[in-house]
């Protein structure tokens, strides 16, 4: 009983803001019980009053005391506010570093391709972008209006017992039972799979409206008023699951109105006979009724409807990071990978299918990597031509077989020790809104390694090595795809001379024309001789200067050999080749570009 308590969201809630700052959380929690008892002590105060004027006592120390306090309670509220939106501030900082931890630390991508996952992280991403609750420094707010209001309904109940305790049980009892039959008729269940694919295409639609990657094609394509439509739809979808749900839990409310009226109505004809018998005083009286109507704040105060969707989203980003890790983390052995491969990288009888999605994309591939030779692997979209750059960087683990350097299963090396032999070039790479030598080298490297990277990839002279690469930032620019294709290629050649030995490059210049396109990988060549390089590209004029070529198809490898022996032979990538090569046109010796087509 007391671990399920201990488990709800709401105490998960209250718990981890003494975590986020435990002196701000402490006068936070002060602050709630001095303002809930401060209006029971001015229902006292305006009794004594009343009581005074009753029998012409001086008015001076009561009516002093009583402007003291409403003072007070005028006062605190707005320094309150303050405090809760320094804390709401604050705990909303802690989850995004939560958030980011439990995204980026785990060592693999099984976590970010996990529709349930994706659908979790989408509630606890929701306190910053109130799809199905207000944003968090509003929440605090409100539920600090809440748990004020219902401290001061106890404190108005503890006045009552001072005139019959029945009579504070009667009144607090109907209270507090309408405040239940309240709850039970707003709530709603907000883990169905109706409401989390709701909101995440909320949240995905809302992050295509207002994130830059996508604004082109909307305008393009004039998808910017379906786009709004889509998130609208979404979130009216979420009121509507709100709506019914509720809606379907009205019918205790009539009984808490039977209940309030009889509670009140026995309350009220008790204090008048008293009042009218002599029993009470004026002054009394009146407290006692003041007191009666301000026990009303049990129904309204408490867990307030801006709890739950908080309280879930703080208990969803705490338990994320820990299942997150158990999806995406990876075994990681303590075997050094310096300096490997020295003979190459086998994969032997591999099989592998992502985890959301049963269909194999290697059933037994079986591929041998000769070290220090390039190698481009070409085939048509879907042979799983990246799924293998993704095992070769052991971003997945595959399922079954084993990728092996020089004869050792990569799971048995130190994880980072083999990414630290890797460069990769991936087909999305990023782009940082950060200096030109900090996009080539985040981690930081000599001003002499950048440079000549940058001019290995053809992009030293583009902008200064200090200039913000983004617009919107003082003196910041943008590139063109094809040098910011250039920049990423920087990118790898730098962990080249940092220490990498393979070089991965998942479709390098799919942003370059012919020209550059073979300009770039004459350079590639050149800077990673006697290196493993792993080439993926659909372009057959780049691919044929490899030392060999691996032809993927359907999980599977169809061909291999070099380019000359490949054409000898007359099978899948000549066909391939010679479709591609009769959509170029030879102009005195340089290809240009009628019309193009992926292989």
């Amino acid at each position: 009983m007391i671990a399920r308590l201990r488990g709800r969201d709401e105490i998960v809630f209250f718990a981890f803001l003494s975590r986020v700052h435990a002196g701000l959380a402490g006068a936070w929690w002060l602050l709630i019980i001095v303002r809930g008892v401060l209006p029971a002590v001015l229902t006292i105060l305006i009794g004594e009053l009343v009581g005074a004027v009753e029998q012409s006592l001086p008015l001076a120390e009561p009516l002093a005391a009583t402007g003291t306090v409403f003072v007070l309670i005028q006062l605190l509220a707005p320094v309150h506010a303050q405090m809760c939106g320094n804390l709401g501030d604050r705990l909303a900082d802690r989850l995004h570093t939560l958030l980011g931890e439990a995204t980026s630390l785990p060592s693999g991508l099984a976590h970010l391709e996990s529709r349930r996952l994706a659908e979790r992280l989408a509630v606890a991403q929701d306190f910053n972008l109130g799809i199905s609750g207000p944003p968090m420094s509003i929440s605090i707010g409100l539920i600090t209006g809440g748990l004020v209001e219902f401290v001061a309904g106890l404190a108005q109940t503890a006045v009552l017992f001072t005139y019959h305790r029945w009579a504070a049980l009667l009144v607090a009892g109907a209270w507090l039972s309408t405040h239940w039959l309240l709850r039970e008729s707003s709530s709603w269940d907000r883990d169905t799979d109706d409401v989390l694919a709701a909101q995440r295409t909320a949240e995905y639609t809302y992050r295509l409206a207002v994130d830059a990657p996508a604004a082109k094609e909307l305008r393009i394509f004039g998808l910017s008023e379906w786009t709004v439509a889509r998130f609208a739809a979404e979130r009216r979808k979420l009121i509507d699951l709100r709506r019914q749900a509720t809606r379907l839990r009205r019918r205790p409310i009539r009984w808490g109105i039977v209940v309030l009226v009889v509670a009140n109505g026995l309350m009220f004809w008790s204090l008048a006979a008293e009042a009218s018998s002599g029993a009470v005083s004026t002054g009394q009286a009146v407290m006692f009724a003041q007191a009666t109507l301000g026990t009303a704040a049990l129904a309204f105060g408490g867990i307030n409807w801006a709890l739950p969707p908080t309280a879930e989203s703080v208990a969803t980003a705490l338990s994320l990071r820990e299942v997150m890790r158990e999806a995406g983390e990876l075994p990681s052995e303590g075997r050094s990978a310096e300096g490997l491969p020295s003979a190459g990288i086998h994969l032997r009888d591999l099989s592998f299918h992502y985890p959301n999605d049963a269909r194999p994309v290697f059933n037994g591939l079986d591929l041998t990597i000769e070290a220090g030779r390039s190698l481009a692997v070409v085939g048509v979209n879907g042979a799983g031509k990246t799924t293998l750059v993704k095992l070769l960087c052991r971003l997945y683990d595959p399922t079954g077989g084993a990728v092996e350097v020089d004869g050792v299963d990569i799971r048995e090396f130190d994880l980072e020790s083999w990414r630290g032999r890797i460069a990769a070039v991936f087909q999305d790479f990023l782009r940082y809104h950060m200096p030109l030598r900090d996009n080539v080298a985040p981690l930081g490297a000599s001003e002499e390694v950048i440079v000549a990277a940058l001019a290995e990839a053809g992009a030293l002279d583009m902008v200064d090595l200090d200039t913000i690469l983004a617009r919107g930032y003082e003196g910041g620019t943008d590139l063109s795809g094809g040098q910011w294709q250039r920049v990423a290629l920087a990118r790898a050649l730098a962990a080249v001379r940092l220490g990498a030995g393979v070089v991965i490059l998942d479709e390098p210049t799919a942003q370059l024309d012919i020209r550059g396109e073979a300009e770039i990988f004459e350079r590639i060549l050149a800077a990673t001789r006697g290196m493993t390089t792993i080439l993926i590209s659909h372009r057959f004029s780049t691919v044929r200067h490899a030392d060999r070529i691996c032809v993927l198809e359907e999980g599977r490898v169809a061909e291999l050999g070099t380019h000359a022996e490949l054409m000898a032979a007359g099978g899948r990538y000549h066909s391939l080749y010679t479709l591609q090569a009769s959509r170029f046109t030879a102009v005195n010796g340089d290809a240009v570009k009628t019309e193009e087509a992926g292989a």
